[in-house]
C-alpha cells in the first residue's frame, strides 16, 4: 500500500502498472484495497496528493 501511494504521488505511471508493480495484480484489486484501508480510490489519491 505504501509503495502504491508513493508511486501514485510521484509518477505518471498508469494505475494498472502500479497495481502490478506493487503486487495487487489488477487495478480492481488495488482499488478494493484502497477503499478498505484509505476510504478512497487510487485515482482520487493521485488527484489529491499527486504531482501538480
Amino acid at each position: 500500500m505504501e509503495a502504491a501511494c508513493s508511486l501514485l504521488e510521484t509518477t505518471g505511471l498508469a494505475v494498472g502498472e502500479i497495481a502490478r508493480a506493487c503486487g495487487f495484480g489488477t487495478p480492481e484489486t488495488m482499488n478494493r484495497a484502497f477503499r478498505r484501508r484509505l476510504n478512497t480510490t487510487p485515482g482520487n489519491h493521485r488527484d489529491r496528493f499527486g504531482p501538480a
